[in-house]
C-alpha cells in the first residue's frame, strides 16, 4: 500500500521547514498544521500579530468544511492567548474574523471549565454568543455549530436520543442534527459530540460505547468516522486493569482496526493535509494489536508529523511514539 504523497518540503516565513509526509529526518514535528503549507504560514502571521494570512486560508476553505474546521481550530490555538481575534473583528469584521473569534472564545471557555475556574460560566456565554454571530454571517458553514457542540460538554442541552441506541443517552442531539444537515459526515462534529459522553465530562462508559458504535456504523466504510470506537477505546483505557494492554489484540478490536486500515487508510492520500491525529489512532491500535507490518505503513505515511493523542494516555507521547516506530523497524530521533 502506497504511503501518503505530499509536496516537497518548503520553508515558512519564520524559517521553519515544512517536511513532506512520508519522509523522516530524525525529529518529530508536533505542530498541528503539519504539511498544510498555507496554514503554517498563516500561523506564523498570527504569532506576529497579523491576521491577513488567517483571512486568506479560511476564505479559501469556504465550501471545504473539513478543511475550514481544521484550519480555524489550529489558528485559534495560536491566537487564544492574544487579542488578535478581537482586534481583527473590530478592524475588519466578516465571516472569517467572526469564525476565528468563535473558535478562540471556545478554546478559552473550555480551558477555564477544565481548570474549574470561576470565570468559566462568563466565558461560556461569550463563546456561545460568538458562535451565534459567526453562524449568522455564513449560515452554510457548520464550523460555528461544531464549536457550539464543543461547548455543549460544559453545560449543554439534554435532548432525548433517537431510536437505535440501547442506552438512549440524552445529549445535544438537536444541535448535532443541525450540523449533520449542513455536512453529514463532518469529522470534528462527530468527535465533539462523542466527547459529551466521556466519563470525565459527566457521561458514562455504556453511553460512550453506544454513541461511538452508533455513529461509526452509520458512516461509510471509507470514512474517518470509523475510527470513533478506537477513540472511545483509548478513553476507556485503565492501566490498572488486568491485561489492559492486550485489549487491542482481542478479535473484535483486531477486526475493527484492520477494517479501518484496509478501507479508510488508502483514502488518506487524497486529503489536502496529512490527517495526523486519525493516522496516529490507527497506527497506535495496529501497534497494540501486534500488527507491526500495517502499523509500519501508517507510521511511514505520517512521516515526521506527530500528535500527543493517543500516545499521551500511555506515557510520554514522544517516548511512546518512538517505542512504536522502533518496534516497527522505523528510524527514531537520536537521543537528546
Amino acid at each position: 500500500m502506497a504511503g501518503i504523497r505530499r509536496a516537497q518540503g518548503v520553508v515558512c516565513g519564520d524559517g521553519e521547514r515544512i517536511v513532506a509526509a512520508g519522509s523522516f529526518e530524525g525529529h518529530y514535528v508536533w505542530h498541528p498544521a503539519a504539511d498544510d503549507r498555507e496554514l503554517a504560514r498563516a500561523c506564523t502571521d498570527v504569532r506576529a500579530g497579523r491576521y491577513l494570512g488567517a483571512h486568506n486560508v479560511l476564505q479559501e476553505a469556504r465550501g471545504d468544511w473539513e478543511l475550514r474546521a481544521h484550519r480555524s481550530l489550529v489558528l485559534a490555538s495560536e491566537a487564544a492567548d492574544s487579542d488578535l481575534a478581537e482586534r481583527w473583528m473590530a478592524e475588519e469584521p466578516g465571516p472569517e474574523a467572526a469564525l476565528l473569534g468563535a473558535r478562540v472564545a471556545m478554546i478559552r471557555a473550555l480551558r477555564m471549565a477544565d481548570a474549574g475556574d470561576s470565570r468559566a460560566d462568563t466565558l461560556l456565554r461569550i463563546a456561545q454568543a460568538a458562535c451565534v454571530r459567526a453562524a449568522r454571517l455564513l449560515p452554510q458553514d457548520p464550523t460555528p455549530w461544531v464549536a457550539q457542540l464543543a461547548l455543549a460538554r460544559i453545560d449543554g442541552p439534554r435532548d432525548p436520543a433517537p431510536r437505535g441506541l440501547l442506552t438512549a443517552p440524552a445529549g445535544p442531539w438537536q444541535m448535532f442534527s443541525h450540523v449533520l444537515r449542513l455536512d453529514p459526515w463532518h469529522r470534528e462534529a462527530h468527535h465533539r459530540f462523542l466527547a459529551c459522553f466521556f466519563t470525565r465530562y459527566g457521561g458514562s462508559a455504556s453511553a460512550r460505547w453506544d454513541v461511538a458504535s452508533f455513529l461509526s456504523h452509520r458512516a461509510p466504510a471509507t470514512s474517518a468516522l470509523r475510527l470513533l470506537p478506537l477513540v472511545a477505546l483509548v478513553e476507556d483505557y485503565d492501566p490498572k486493569a488486568l491485561l489492559a494492554d492486550h485489549t487491542w489484540q482481542q478479535p473484535q478490536w483486531a477486526t475493527t482496526t484492520l477494517g479501518i486500515y484496509h478501507n479508510w487508510f488508502p483514502q488518506a492520500a487524497s486529503y489536502r493535509f496529512t490527517p495526523v491525529l486519525d493516522l496516529a489512532y490507527l497506527a497506535h491500535a495496529l501497534f497494540m494489536a501486534k500488527r507491526e507490518f500495517e502499523a509500519r505503513e501508517v507510521l511511514t505515511a505520517m512521516g515526521p508529523y506527530a500528535s500527543r493523542m493517543p500516545w499521551s494516555v500511555f506515557g510520554d507521547p514522544g517516548e511512546q511514539l518512538t517505542r512504536a516506530r522502533r518496534s516497527c523497524g522505523l528510524p527514531t530521533p537520536a537521543p537528546a
